[in-house]
């Protein structure tokens, strides 16, 4: 058998598959026939159901289930949901657990199909193996999995760069208005009311907490912790301390504004130091080399004539 054979074998085992995960899907578990019995609102239900996120709503009702039934298996080996739901916590990002397996299941199968694509090329213009051809497809699909991860570890990343930046001036702004007489919890409410950003969604999550009845100290450890930022953290902290021993607050958020600014130079400058270096890259392996060859070469070129 050719290699064009075995893919398409390949392509028709995995069509077959996928509908009978979809027929298994269909058919309903004891959940779903005790779940009419207990719900209040069937029509609530109902219409949940029928919404759709993507432009083709009919493929979207086909394809759900044996999306949800992926996902479930790439929740075992892709790491525990705690640790998934904490990163898209941090990242700001209002998607569910589930919704973000289902993307990544989506993004193996775009990376499974583009691996079939490829492979398919080099077995019809170059000859290629069948073991070679696979490893090639399943190196893809992980490939566009691990793809959406790191989509979201870069999310991460720069909204915490942004809560970095942005903190400095809100904490000026908290202690203006704390000098202009207001509480604590009336600072925060107008400061959150007036910006937008990242720094911004935070205050008005550690408020909303507060108006379920947690403490403001409270609220503000919850977020740090949350939020996952060092400075964030030793914002909250001070927050906390001066409103339990009565320490002037509007000093003490200037003083960490100040903090925050002297952390961010000194970023800049490692930051500096590093790119410094990767500089030095193409300098020594480019540059330096073709200098020594127009400087050399004449010479050269001179000794072989003579």
């Amino acid at each position: 058998m050719t290699a064009v054979t075995w893919l398409a074998a390949l392509a028709l085992g995995s069509g077959a598959w996928m509908v009978l995960l979809w027929v298994r899907a269909r058919r309903p578990g004891v959940a779903q026939r005790v779940a009419p019995y207990v719900r209040a609102e069937p029509a609530e239900e109902i219409r949940l159901r029928a919404v759709t996120t993507t432009p083709w709503p009919t493929l979207e009702r086909l394809l759900a289930p044996a999306v949800r039934d992926a996902a479930r298996v790439l929740a075992r080996y892709a790491g525990p949901a705690s640790d998934v739901s904490r990163r898209l916590r941090r990242a700001g990002s209002g998607t569910t657990v589930e919704q973000f397996r289902a993307q990544q299941v989506l993004a193996g199968c775009a990376g499974l199909v583009a691996g079939l694509g490829l492979a398919t090329f080099l077995a019809l213009t170059r000859g290629a193996g069948l073991v070679p051809l696979t490893v090639l497809v399943g190196v893809a699909t992980a490939t566009g999995v691990l793809v959406r991860d790191l989509a979201l570890s870069r999310a991460v990343a720069t909204r915490e760069r942004r809560l970095t930046q942005e903190l400095p001036t809100i904490a000026e702004l908290l202690a203006l208005a704390v000098s202009a007489g207001e509480s604590a919890t009336a600072a925060l409410e107008r400061v959150a009311r007036i910006t937008r950003g990242p720094m911004s969604d935070e205050l008005r999550i550690a408020l909303a907490d507060c108006r379920a009845g947690a403490r403001l100290p409270d609220a503000l450890h919850s977020m740090a912790k949350d939020a996952g930022v060092a400075a964030l953290a030793r914002f909250a902290e001070g927050i906390a301390t001066a409103m339990e021993r009565g320490t002037p607050l509007a000093a003490v958020l200037r003083a960490q504004a100040a903090d925050v600014r002297a952390q961010g130079r000194e970023a800049l400058i490692e930051e500096g130091g590093k790119r410094e270096l990767a500089m030095l890259v193409p300098v020594v392996f480019l540059i330096l080399p073709i200098t020594i060859v127009f400087a050399v070469y004449p010479g050269l070129l001179a000794l072989r004539l003579s």
